[in-house]
């Protein structure tokens, strides 16, 4: 009961939020004149503001950007020992500090390391915090230019890159971030510049790590990055305190993503198409979150059987359900953070979360990702719908051919290759295997779990795995790269042949995508595609555990 309370809250508060935000978005992405702080910072970066970009020219300022933020970010972590406010903390080792700087640069947040032993607060505020923001705006601003790609005609431009990212954070990031991070501090959250001992019942000392959580609690999930400032997390009664806060923290993960389709449906100019976009994430994301719930909500083995619920690796602050939806949710986003462990869920519980980012984080994604992959979907959906009845497929006005499903089928095809490919190599690869907390289908899981997540620019983890080690390293950092940037060219790609092309005028023939059948096709086109893509290994590892 309390976990549907949980749900059904979320909801209205979603819902409430969908049109405001969403309307409130398309005026930032779309007036014309430019305010003073955006010319300020323009000035400042050397930005020819009303000058806008071809697909290639923004592909190559996000690529740029990008590089800057990993030297910056890996320069800032070498060098921490020598910084102010490093709070005595070490240097990061060189591996280490390549791996953290992609992870936090791609919006993926993958940890491989402990928060409050590893990072000074100055590294946490104006190195990690700072990519939470702008790494956020970047997938934003993406999405907002495949949507000007279906909407212009006869054009190769698509905007500009650095107008839309320096928008994003302004008025779109910081007031919602500034104003969440009071509500937080109210609710217990910490916030300060100490970094302290306690005095303990035995008469002894212990290091009670404090700093600027708040202001990074909610970027990390209001742009669904998931980089935690101690090492468990969410789950840290410093981070997240209370029920409510909990509540809170999950409104955030999923607020930008649910109303970006508002967004949508006002740039091509009909609303029902941003409505029939939202019924496809809300359809998965549901599926997917009872499906954890109820796994989770019947536990198994003496003890658990005996008290009612499984509690290991769960905060008694929050509950097996709560836990379960937070899980949930932060898979069905590009979001690592966590509440609960989840090496400890059940075998099929572990196995939904690893299908939740499997699915392409498209329900609703993280911000901007889930808009841009949802959408290519529904470019394979209707070339499908196309051929089913010998019509060349169009959708918003565009026609669909060689070029624009080529691309798209890359989009869908990149992802699966680096995490199949990743998981096999590191399992041929002599003494990757030590790694694992366990072997066996659950140590297949682990694997398959991690890479998953790389490659999907989510961040979490099981928690079995010991991955600060050279190979790991390496290898998810190689697969944070080419799982955010390889997919965003395509994505760029394809939204500016889109823009070239001219609108195609709808006839008696055009496949409606509002309908509720264009939703059940897109769902099932989704499914279908990732079942005979995954289907082999998830049978090796959470399958075969449930089984065995």
């Amino acid at each position: 009961m309390s976990g549907l309370v949980f749900i059904l809250i979320l909801i209205a508060a979603l819902a409430v939020s969908y049109r405001p935000l969403g309307d409130h978005i398309y005026r930032v992405v779309t007036r014309t004149e430019h305010r003073r702080p955006e010319r300020l910072v323009y000035r400042l970066v050397g930005v020819k503001a009303d000058t806008e970009q071809t697909w290639g020219g923004y592909a190559r300022s996000v690529l740029a950007f990008s590089f800057v933020g990993v030297v910056f970010l890996y320069g800032m972590q070498r060098l921490q020992h020598v910084l102010p406010f490093g709070n005595g903390r070490d240097a990061v080792d060189p591996a280490l500090a390549w791996n953290t700087a992609v992870s936090f640069v791609t919006n993926t947040n993958w940890q491989a390391y402990s928060g409050e032993s590893t990072m000074g607060m100055l590294l946490q505020a104006a190195g990690l915090a700072v990519q939470n923001f702008v790494s956020a705006a970047v997938g934003i601003a993406i999405a907002i230019a495949l949507v000007r790609g279906f909407a212009r005609t006869r054009t190769d431009k698509l905007g500009n890159f650095w107008v839309d990212v320096t928008r994003v954070v302004i008025w779109v990031l910081l007031p919602i971030s500034a104003i969440a991070a009071v509500v937080l501090i109210g609710g217990g959250v910490v916030q300060n510049l100490t970094d302290t001992a306690a005095a303990t019942i035995t008469g002894g000392e212990q290091a009670i790590p404090r700093g600027l959580i708040a202001s990074q609690e909610v970027i990390k999930h209001l742009g669904t990055n998931g980089g935690g400032y101690t090492n468990v997390n969410a789950a840290h009664p410093f981070s997240n305190p209370t029920a409510w806060t909990n509540l809170l923290l999950v409104f955030l993960i999923l607020v930008i993503p649910v109303c970006l389709p508002r967004t949508f449906g006002r740039m091509v100019g009909d609303n029902r198409q941003g409505l029939a976009i939202i019924a496809i994430m809300g359809t998965v994301a549901l599926v997917g979150i009872g499906a954890v719930v109820a796994l989770e909500g019947n536990p198994s083995g003496t003890v658990p059987t005996a008290i009612g619920e499984s509690m290991e690796g769960r905060d008694v602050r929050f509950g097996v359900s709560d836990s379960a939806v937070f899980a949930a949710v932060t898979t069905l986003t590009s979001t690592g953070s966590v509440d609960s462990f989840h090496d400890s869920y059940s075998a099929l519980g572990g196995g939904v979360l690893t299908v939740n980012m499997l699915l392409g984080e498209v329900a609703p994604g993280g911000v901007g990702a889930g808009l841009y992959g949802l959408l290519v979907i529904a470019v394979i959906t209707v070339f499908v719908a196309g051929l089913m009845v010998g019509r060349t497929p169009e959708y918003l006005g565009k026609k669909i051919g060689t070029p624009q499903i080529k691309l798209a089928s890359l989009y869908f095809l990149a992802t699966p290759a680096l995490v199949l490919i990743g998981t096999a190599v590191t399992i041929a690869v002599p003494g990757n295997v030590e790694s694992l907390q366990e072997g066996g289908p659950h140590g297949l899981s682990e694997l398959l779990y991690a890479f998953a997540s790389a490659s999907n620019n989510n961040g979490s983890a099981f928690g079995g795995l010991s991955a600060n080690t050279p190979w790991f390293n390496t290898a998810l950092g190689i697969c944070m790269l080419l799982g955010r940037f390889l997919p965003i060219v395509l994505v760029l790609a394809l939204a500016g042949s889109l823009a070239k092309q001219r609108a195609v005028p709808a006839s008696s023939g055009t496949f409606p995508t509002h309908t509720p059948l264009f939703i059940g096709m897109v769902i099932g086109v989704l499914v279908l595609l990732v079942a005979l893509t995954y289907l082999p290994v998830l049978a090796l590892g959470p399958l075969a555990e449930a089984l065995g």
